[in-house]
């Protein structure tokens, strides 16, 4: 795949170069340019992502980058999330396959690291419906089939004062096919280099064009095979550090909740039950969860799409489109961890009691004895979804005789979930059943067959999200200038969400031994209304080919929080041919979810790194706050296309970014809280900070450690950077070629605390919101012949630090991560006018993910760093 920018004054020389900007993936991208000269012929003006006014030029003022649906299929993709997650203006967390912990199936897309939610998902330039589990805010790519893209438009600048709420790191618009004509079917297979994580999907597309309009029909199906990270030397045992600092050692450990049963007794005493008889607690008792766990989670997925136009008079066209998506995912993650809240007094029958004389030799009668287990004998915690999505949009578009364009819409989502998780303990009534005296806990066979049987269950949760937007928009010239014609746009939106989550009864009765979950249920409504120009200044003078500025304004008015504005202002300059330059300065907002205002306070088991224990999880309550307030930004970006006519073929593009985010809805890194507010000796300190005082942290005798971290508007997160595209198109040795380099450089990010301390992230690798690299590029160079093709790409990650090491880097084994490379190759050849094959690897070298302390999961990062390794596909294409 290559990216290559579009550096032409007007549509023919742009489509010609066959994109926009810059764009990464697993490597660059672009559109053919054959079919980009068919495409001069028949389009006069278009629009392009991040306006809503047509022009027959596509450089904006703003970074746009083009991902087309033939690059997407040459890189094996079957989700679009695998596609833009490797693009090198995406990092932090972003869920995909390899998250199992967490993720329930869903696929998220994260520009700049600014989070899911702060990247605005659009399918033809129309919000799509927040999908995935529970109470779903951000979209789940896996909604959106990959068979039915035509192209992706990436937008890396905000846009609120055009889309609204969520575009503040950049905007993703995939465009779907709605002029198909023909059939089309595609049969893929994939399979990894060790034999599992297989994947097979097949798909078809059906469509006609008659003299009214066209009809276009898609079906997908696609199933992914799981992995375990057992199959895999790097994660097949989790990994912990011991020693004194500077000297550290690693060793094969795991989770003190261990098999048989783990004692802390009121006196000191530390014991084991593994293996049946109760003896002092070693490292050799610690249970291995990675043989459990999923480093690859499986997948069914069905996706059925129709968009269908039909022209009811010379000037208006009726359009619809329809999509729908039901998805079976699962996780496994090893058996249930249970713990009793309060301690049991111990009373064996040697003193009188109904209890197990076992743990007389180290535990007194009558002592308190805190307890920890993994359950083990009740097998493996199964997580599964069914998910279910609908998206329909209905409306009219047309043309005034004066040229001007209108449409209006209703755009209908709803998304539906039912979660279970499996093998799970009501730990509640074990200890009603201990202080009764009918349940021994130190037995090892009450927690056996008949015994513990009645207390097992399987938890299920449902929720749902649900979206009305009615809209629309006029877009048209008014009046002709001496630089050129004066183009405006505007529109108006009500939109209305409402999201629900409903935990199962135990489950929020707190009954299930981890913390209560609470239900999530609310709604709000929004009218918007909002303008656009396209000025042009100058044109044809000495260093002033053309010089446009644009500009944006959007007023909107919430049912939560009240009403403002928000703005951009755009300017771009085209000194001669080869030439342009172009900057912009926005502001842009986002204003808080159902699921962040309404939250209900849910557990969360967040991997941190403290001296006061060796347990490598705390357990963190987070939730919503309904007073919080919309975020906002204010964002600059500078760049230049540069196409020298010397050189033909070759353009390049800079772009710096500097995005600047105030009332920041976050919650802090857990890292960061534990280590502020507890002490070496698992003291509380810094308790006259806002941030301890907010936590409530607290450190239990078996070592957990636990703190509340819900959702506030915590002070400000800055980034700045920028995006670098070199891309070259040429004929050499009877073949044409498409070269390009794809570089992001990360400047400055950092986040501010509810005290005012910067946190620094840049050059971090955390244990819970991914990686910021300072340095990402994706290299592709592509030969094609009439039926054959080839390419190679190279996706480079710069080295970077563990968060977890910041404060002292000697009290880790491994304070950094190394630079890594990734290859892919794959070829596609025509068999017949109608058949085409193709194949891939990818990671070639088999590079396995590096091992840092804090770790995410797997002993790695599973949001950055390819887990599966080595990986082969084929596919075949039949079309006519």
């Amino acid at each position: 795949m290559s990216s290559v920018s579009l550096t032409a004054k007007a549509i023919r020389r742009g489509l010609l170069a066959a994109a926009a900007t810059t764009v990464a993936t697993s490597g660059f991208i672009s559109t053919s340019a054959i079919a980009a000269e068919e495409q001069v012929q028949k389009v006069e003006r278009i629009a392009v992502t991040g306006s809503r006014i047509k022009r027959t030029d596509m450089e904006t003022a703003s970074p746009v980058s083009v991902i087309d649906a033939s690059s997407i299929i040459a890189s094996g993709a079957t989700s679009i999330d695998d596609v833009l997650q490797k693009m090198t203006s995406s990092g932090g967390a972003m869920t995909n396959a390899a998250v199992n912990n967490g993720s329930g199936g869903n696929a998220r897309v994260n520009l700049r690291g600014l989070g899911s939610n702060r990247t605005l998902v659009l399918v033809n330039g129309r919000r799509m419906i927040a999908s995935g589990t529970g109470a779903a805010s951000t979209v789940d790519l896996n909604t959106i089939p990959v068979s039915m893209i035509q192209r992706v438009e990436v937008l890396k600048d905000g846009a609120s004062a055009v889309y609204g709420t969520d575009a503040i790191a950049g905007v993703v618009n995939v465009i779907l096919k709605r002029d198909f004509d023909g059939f089309e079917l595609n049969a893929q297979t994939g399979i990894s280099g060790q034999g599992d994580a297989d994947e097979t999907s097949l798909d078809f597309t059906l469509g006609n064009t008659f003299d009214k309009g066209n009809v276009v029909i898609n079906a997908q199906y696609t199933k992914r095979g799981e992995a375990s990270q057992a199959d895999r030397g790097f994660s097949e045992c989790p990994i912990a550090e011991k020693g004194a600092a500077g000297s550290k050692e690693l060793y094969c450990a795991g989770s003190s909740y261990s098999e048989g049963g783990h004692i802390w007794g009121e006196n000191g005493a530390n014991l084991s039950g593994r293996g049946g008889e109760y003896h002092e607690f070693t490292d050799a008792d610690r249970f291995n969860y990675s043989k459990d766990s999923f480093l690859s989670t499986p997948m069914e997925r069905l996706n059925l799409s129709f968009a269908g136009t039909y022209e009811l008079t010379d000037s208006t066209m009726f359009f619809s489109e329809a999509m729908y998506t039901k998805r079976w995912s699962d996780q496994q993650m090893a058996p249930q961890p249970i713990w009793n809240s309060d301690p049991w007094i111990y009373q064996p029958k040697a003193a009188g009691g109904w209890m197990t004389d076992d743990l007389l030799p180290w535990i007194a009668a009558g002592e308190e004895v805190s307890y920890g287990r993994r359950m083990v004998e009740s097998g493996s915690r199964d997580f599964s979804q069914t998910v279910d999505t609908i998206r329909i949009v209905v409306g009219l578009e047309g043309e005034f005789d004066n040229g001007w364009t209108w449409d209006a819409s209703y755009n209908k989502g709803k998304n539906d979930s039912v979660d279970t998780l499996a093998n799970l303990h009501n730990l509640g009534s074990i200890n009603d059943a201990v202080l009764e005296g009918k349940f021994d806990p130190f037995l090892q066979e009450s927690w056996q067959g008949d015994s513990i049987a009645p207390f097992i269950y399987t938890e299920l949760n449902s929720g749902g999200s649900e979206l009305d937007i009615v809209a629309a928009t006029l877009s048209g010239g008014i009046v002709d200038l001496p630089a050129g014609e004066l183009g405006f746009a505007a529109g108006y939106e009500h939109r209305k969400e409402s999201a629900h989550y409903t935990p199962d009864s135990l489950t929020s009765q707190g009954l299930a031994n981890d913390p209560r979950v609470e239900p999530t249920a609310g709604e709000f409504s929004v009218d918007e209304l909002y303008a656009e120009l396209a000025i042009p200044l100058l044109a044809d003078l000495p260093l002033a080919q053309q010089v446009d500025l644009s500009a944006a304004m959007r007023y909107f008015n919430y049912s939560t929080f009240g009403e403002d504005t928000t703005w951009k202002l755009g300017l771009t300059w085209r000194l001669y041919d080869d030439l342009m330059v172009r900057g912009g300065r926005s502001t842009a907002f986002r204003a808080p979810t159902v699921g962040e205002l309404f939250g209900g306070k849910s557990p969360s088991f967040d991997q941190v790194v403290h001296p006061a224990t060796d347990q490598t999880q705390a357990e963190v309550t987070v939730g919503g706050n309904p007073l919080l307030t919309p975020e906002e930004a204010d964002i600059t970006t500078v760049g230049l296309v540069y196409s020298p006519s010397y050189v033909e073929g070759l353009s390049f593009t800079v772009d710096y970014y500097d995005i600047a985010i105030t009332n920041t809805i976050t919650a802090v890194d857990s890292n960061y809280v534990a280590n502020q507010c507890l002490g070496a000796d698992g003291s509380l300190i810094n308790t006259g900070t806002a941030l301890c005082q907010a936590s409530n942290i607290s450190i239990d005798n078996t070592g957990r450690i636990k703190f509340d971290n819900g959702l506030q508007n915590i002070g400000a997160t800055n980034t700045s950077g920028y995006d670098i595209n070199v891309a070259y198109v040429f004929d050499a040795l009877n073949l044409s070629w498409k070269a390009g380099l794809d570089t992001s450089i990360l400047s400055s990010y950092e986040e501010f605390d509810p005290d005012g301390v910067a946190v620094d992230y840049r050059g971090y690798i955390t244990g819970g919101v991914g990686a910021y690299a300072k340095f990402k590029s994706n290299f592709n160079l592509t030969a094609s012949a009439d039926d054959w093709s080839a390419t190679y790409e190279a996706r480079y990650i710069d080295g970077m630090d563990s968060f977890a090491c910041k404060a002292d880097t000697t009290k880790c084994y491994a304070p950094s991560v190394d630079s890594i490379v990734y290859h892919d190759l794959s070829g596609s050849y025509d068999v017949t006018s109608t058949v085409r094959m193709s194949a891939g690897i990818n990671n070639i070298f088999d590079e396995e993910p590096p091992y840092y302390t804090g770790n995410n999961d797997s002993n790695t990062d599973p949001f950055t760093y390819d887990v599966l390794g080595r990986y082969f596909f084929v596919r075949a294409n039949v079309k006519f």
